[in-house]
């Protein structure tokens, strides 16, 4: 007896039953390209920068939606890096279907085995997906779901931000090369977030007819709303964090981590203050190396403050506080989405030519400068050229804001419908002339 996939549970859907890659071929093959595609996303957890994303897709025409997690972070999972236990407090989960799978893994979270979801492939052959979406394959859970595609016959894609820029040794680049041009090219779609991540998926061979630009977004209604409350208690905002008022304030918002190279941030603001530049510091954010970077702080004598971590709801008062954003990350950093917060609020950004959303944002774009990666020199000279000239910094802020709008959860759920189209549409014709085929 056939019976019907776990995974559809919306009334009036077209059903495809349990019965394998052949009959799913068929039962393809029947249907009009302009029907409902049915997409599922498989992703690791909850993130406050996918749930946007994932409520305008699911308001997306011919899409019906489905959203796989593979795990539900506990607060002190949540808080890794931050080395702060804490709940984001902003809704992740409203607008759009989703279900969590049950993680099986030994060590959840941790490293690639920390996600393994081995129902995600009988959902998957059971035959309620017509697209699958995988967010990253870092995890075995995306792998999973992969190869049950592959069986299947369903057309499956990978959404990447990894780049060509990240601090990898030579030996593993040369042992990444043969894997990666064997899985990348087998993908039906290669979902990349800006240049250099289309870059990569070309470098390991993907065809460019299936390299689609789905990019990364953040809450733009939200966070304007919220910067535009605070942008009117800025010196209540500089007195709470003990910030001068008269002097240009640079901030550095993350993870105190070694990828993010906070020291380099603290080192920057003193030789600037040194110099006489009327520069100051904004540190948001936790991890293993705040210590670190408020001794050294302190050592140098740098204007710098420290907050603390600052949840969802709270970000925005940091961006209005603060003139400017600088990331001095390495190649560890594969986009940065703090550059689009930090651009929605209108804040020019500096980040280095190590950071993925560089030539997306930044470069050529009047928005900002790049500087090379731990280059404290340049970036000090940098800041003092910028606090010199406030209506450059204006100028840039405005041009900021204006390219973040181009980078808006509408966009990526556009761009991923589409995506879905064209793949569902090629799929329908490959499968109907098989069909044909059998028939002759």
């Amino acid at each position: 007896m056939t019976r019907r996939s776990p995974l559809e549970t919306s009334p009036g859907r077209y059903w495809i039953w349990r019965s394998g890659a052949s009959d799913l071929g068929v039962a393809l093959a029947g249907r009009d390209s302009a029907e409902t595609i049915r997409l599922t996303i498989v992703t690791t957890h909850p993130i406050q920068y996918h749930a946007p994303w994932f409520r305008a897709l699911a308001q997306q025409p011919q899409i019906d939606l489905r959203v796989l997690y593979c795990h539900n972070p506990a607060e002190a999972e949540q808080g890794a890096g931050f080395d702060v236990p804490f709940s984001w407090d902003v809704p992740l989960l409203s607008g759009y279907r989703h279900s969590f799978l049950a993680n099986r893994a030994a060590r959840p979270v941790s490293g690639f085995n920390g996600f393994n979801t081995p129902e995600v492939a009988n959902l998957i052959a059971g035959g309620a997906a017509d697209i699958v979406l995988v967010n990253g394959w870092h995890y075995r859970s995306a792998w999973q779901a992969m190869v049950a595609c592959w069986r299947s016959g369903i057309p499956v894609i990978a959404r990447g931000d990894s780049h060509l820029h990240s601090p990898r040794s030579a030996l593993v680049r040369l042992a990444k090369a043969l894997p990666f041009r064997a899985f990348i090219p087998r993908l039906q779609g290669c979902a990349a977030v800006g240049e250099w991540s289309r870059r990569y998926f070309s470098h390991y061979g993907a065809h460019p007819d299936r390299i689609f630009t789905i990019p990364h977004v953040v809450d733009l209604e939200r966070i304007q709303a919220e910067a535009a409350r605070w942008n009117g208690q800025r010196q209540t905002l500089q007195a709470r964090w003990s910030l001068r008022p008269r002097a240009t304030t640079f901030l550095f918002a993350g993870k105190f981590v070694e990828k993010k190279h906070p020291l380099d941030f603290v080192t920057a603001i003193a030789r600037a203050a040194s110099g006489g530049a009327a520069v100051q510091g904004l540190m948001v954010g936790d991890g293993p190396l705040r210590q670190r970077s408020e001794e050294e702080a302190r050592a140098a004598n740098a204007p710098v403050a420290f907050t603390g971590f600052l949840n969802q709801s709270e970000i925005a008062a940091a961006y209005s506080a603060a003139d400017a954003l600088v990331l001095p990350s390495d190649g560890g950093e594969t986009w940065g989405l703090v550059v689009n917060e930090a651009m929605a609020c209108g804040r020019p950004c500096m980040v280095t030519d190590r950071v993925g959303c560089g030539p997306d944002l930044v470069a050529n774009q009047g928005t900002g400068e790049i500087f090379p990666l731990a280059d404290t020199e340049r970036l000090a000279h940098t800041m003092a050229a910028w606090a010199r000239d406030p209506a450059r910094m204006e100028l840039m802020g405005s041009r900021a804001r204006q390219l973040s709008t181009t980078f808006a959860p509408e966009t990526a759920a556009k761009a991923t419908a589409e995506a879905c189209r064209q793949l569902f549409a090629a799929a329908a014709k490959k499968r109907s002339a098989g069909a044909g085929l059998n028939t002759r």
